[in-house]
């Protein structure tokens, strides 16, 4: 039945619909003794067929006897298999969450087998090993566990110069959980020495390993910047300069939240000359994540604190700065929302001078700025204001280009909502 996959997939969704019906004890104390069965592959359908009930229906009524029998069990096939796959780390990982505070007395044992597999020989084993930390630490921690966690996460940070990516990236993500359960403080190896050890993992171009790192280094600059001095946090920014250019999103958006996290805790004005300096590579891409993360940072330490240097940069003749000025406006504007209400007449000036240029993305980005604005201050009496941006914007009505015309469509629509129908009609009635 096992060897083949219909029957497989059958016989499990059959047990577990019988289990919904009979409770789980019922169904695991019949099965639980098969997770010593010597095929590998019935091992994993038993498996995985407690794991599907265990997620269905918890662990309320497995009693002890049972419960030392499942850990046994699954501790057994998770040692035994010789094809390492996803079946037996997710059954283990449910099995030890539903059964929550009861893990206590067996983790001892369970983290010597996952030290144990972290010194294999196979990269497949050790991989596994830390991907098993990863879902047993909040188990951990909730067994008040934490001298364990601390000792995992020590030699957890021994292992940092694993040469394979793969696994590489299971160890910071183990590393990353126990952070998360443990805090700041409590932490071994202490935060000041981990941090440093990081740095040279973020040049790494694997994306695992570049989104579980870039995950880590955001996680201690949001809850344990102090422990790091301002020197490391700098060199950290400029590394995370090239994880910009990262084709995963999530790795793009992790790292342009931990430069608002850095700059809170550094200080803007180091990490804004980082990001400004940034704006005149070549690669659209770099840019437009380095104009969200200056908005970021402006968003995190207040406006005011960017929008000079940000304004003074729109003088460099250099069409990508200047585009990028403006494209980071955008996205302040966006964030900020009604705080936009005491910046709106700094920037006027500007934004007059983008909707008046020559070039087509100058004006396309300057109306993406007014409508966000437009929207963010509605109702604060900025309606003057907006109203002499209106005519800068009502000439590009003209414009062929769908991208500039979408554009300012948005932002007669946004100004629409801040200064009246009733005015916008009269604009129209001009025409």
């Amino acid at each position: 039945m096992a060897l083949d996959r219909r029957n497989y997939r059958q016989l499990v969704d059959t047990t577990v619909e019988l289990a919904n019906k009979v409770g789980a004890a019922e169904i695991i104390s019949r099965i639980v003794d098969d997770l010593k069965d010597e095929a590998e592959q019935y091992r994993k359908m038993v498996m995985e067929t407690i794991e599907k009930i265990m997620g269905n229906l918890g662990a309320a009524d497995i009693d002890h006897k049972l419960e030392e029998q499942l850990i046994d069990g699954i501790l057994y096939a998770f040692q035994e298999q010789t094809t390492e796959d996803s079946v037996m780390l997710n059954g283990f990982g449910t099995v030890v969450n539903a059964l929550g505070k009861r893990v206590k007395p067996y983790l001892p044992q369970i983290c010597g087998t996952v030290l144990w597999r972290l010194n294999n020989k196979s990269a497949k084993v050790r991989q596994q090993a830390a991907d098993l930390i990863s879902r047993t630490a909040v188990v951990m921690k909730t067994c008040q566990e934490e001298k364990l966690m601390g000792h995992l996460g020590v030699v957890l940070y021994e292992y940092l110069g694993e040469e394979y990516p793969e696994v590489l990236g299971s160890i910071l993500g183990a590393l990353k959980a126990i952070v998360n359960v443990i805090g700041m403080h409590k932490m071994t190896p202490p935060i000041k020495d981990l941090l440093p050890r990081l740095t040279p993992i973020l040049k790494n171009r694997h994306e695992k390993v570049q989104e579980n790192c870039i995950d880590l280094v955001g996680r201690i600059a949001d809850r344990g910047a102090e422990y790091v001095s301002a020197r490391e946090w700098m060199r950290i920014c400029f590394e995370l300069l090239e994880l910009l250019k990262a084709h995963k999103k999530a790795i793009r958006r992790a790292t342009v939240n931990t430069f608002g996290y850095i700059a809170k805790a550094i200080g803007p004005h180091d990490v804004l000359a980082t990001l400004l300096n940034n704006l005149k590579v070549q690669e659209r891409q770099n840019r437009v994540c380095t104009t969200v993360a200056i908005a970021i940072v402006a968003e995190t330490c207040s406006p005011f604190t960017v929008l000079p240097a940000l304004m003074n940069e729109y003088r460099v003749p250099e069409l990508n700065v200047q585009n990028g000025v403006l494209k980071s406006l955008s996205f302040l504007f966006e964030y900020i929302g009604e705080m936009g209400k005491d910046y709106i007449y700094a920037v006027t000036p500007l934004l007059e001078d983008a909707l008046m240029d020559r070039d087509l993305v100058h004006r396309q980005t300057a109306s993406a700025v007014v409508q966000h604005m437009s929207l963010g201050v509605y109702g604060f009496g900025c309606e003057d204001s907006l109203n002499h941006l209106l005519n800068y914007v009502w000439p590009n009505v003209f414009e062929t280009s769908p991208h500039v015309i979408q554009a300012v469509m948005g932002a007669l629509e946004g100004l629409r909502v801040a200064i009246g129908p009733c005015r916008m009609l009269q604009y129209c009635l001009q025409v």
